[in-house]
This record gives C-alpha cells, sequence and structure tokens, in this order.
C-alpha cells in the first residue's frame, strides 16, 4: 500500500514500486489539508492520476476536525516540528491500519520525495509503526537520484494539479508571504 500525499507526489514512487510490485494500491488520508477547496483539487488531480495510469486508490474519509484535534497543543510549533512528526504518524498509522484490514503485508509513502520534509524521521516512523502492525514497511527515500525532479516533469506531462504548501493550514500561514514549497 501506498500512502500518497498529493498525485504529484505519487508519480514517481508509483513508477518506482511497479519495478518491483505487481499491484499498488494508493491510499489518500486527507484529512490534514486546508481548506477543503484545496482538498477537493488534491483528490481530483489524485483521481486523474490513477484512472490515468490504472492504478486503486482508497480515498479516506474527510474529517479535518479530528485532525485538528490531534494536533492539539501543537498549532504553535515550527514547520518541520513536532506538529509535523504528530502528522506523519497519523497517516502512516492510518495507512498501515488500512492495509492490515486488506490483507496488504507491507506500506510506504510518497513524503519522502519531498526536499523539505524530514526522510530520517518519516522512515524511522515507518518502521516502528510496522513493527506494532506486524506488517513490513518499504524504506525508500524518493527524492534520490532525481526523484523530486522526475515527480515535477511527470506532473507537468500529466497536467496534475500542483500545490504550493504542504497542506495544514498551519503550512498556508508560513507560505502566505513566500514563493511556496513546490
Amino acid at each position: 500500500m501506498l500512502h500518497i500525499c498529493c498525485a504529484p507526489d505519487a508519480t514517481y514512487p508509483f513508477l518506482e514500486l511497479s519495478k518491483e510490485f505487481e499491484t499498488i494500491i494508493g491510499y489518500f488520508y486527507g484529512s490534514n489539508i486546508h481548506p477543503i477547496e484545496e482538498y477537493e483539487r488534491r483528490k481530483e488531480a489524485l483521481v486523474k492520476l490513477s484512472r490515468e495510469w490504472k492504478f486503486t486508490v482508497i480515498f479516506e474519509r474527510y474529517d479535518p476536525e479530528s485532525w485538528v484535534k490531534e494536533m492539539k497543543g501543537l498549532e504553535k510549533e515550527p514547520e518541520g516540528g513536532k506538529r509535523c512528526e504528530k502528522c506523519f504518524r497519523l497517516q502512516l498509522e492510518r495507512t498501515a491500519l488500512k492495509a492490515k484490514e486488506l490483507g496488504i503485508e507491507a506500506f510506504t509513502t510518497t513524503l519522502t520525495i519531498s526536499p523539505h520534509k524530514d526522510v530520517v524521521l518519516i522512515n524511522s516512523l515507518g518502521k516502528e509503526i510496522a513493527e506494532k502492525t506486524g506488517l513490513k514497511f518499504i524504506e525508500r527515500i524518493f527524492r534520490k537520484k532525481n526523484g523530486f525532479k522526475k515527480s515535477v516533469e511527470l506532473s507537468k506531462k500529466s497536467n496534475l494539479y500542483r500545490q504550493n504548501y504542504c497542506g495544514c493550514i498551519f503550512s498556508i500561514r508560513k507560505e502566505e508571504g513566500s514563493n511556496g514549497t513546490g
């Protein structure tokens, strides 16, 4: 099972994993994405990609209120801090639970394609969650070997919507005065 944070970030990881695995099922959590219009744009782009590339994606019910409750007390954390760690953990836990529910033995995430995310932390969380759930975590750093650059090119080729912030309400605030993170 491939945890997908957005369609552009799924492109290169999907192609790389397709070299090793016959079937890849995507999983989109998305409750961290704000506002709802942004969530819908990202969901629509992922539906488009999954149809074009012919793979299944499971969309978790959009429930931003539960995500905000999970982040309570971490609102003022800096980008990349404890709030992001908790958000990564939540997304990876949900992915692992869905994989286990469906009888899928392994999971991984597209989060490691981003040049803005802590890949050591993400892979560490994945391994920890795998151990707790009895699943295998496929440890990857998808941004290596120009993975991020390739994902940008693949996204343009498929004309996918590409956002300029991570997704949560707190990352919007961070990006208001900047050029975005790509």
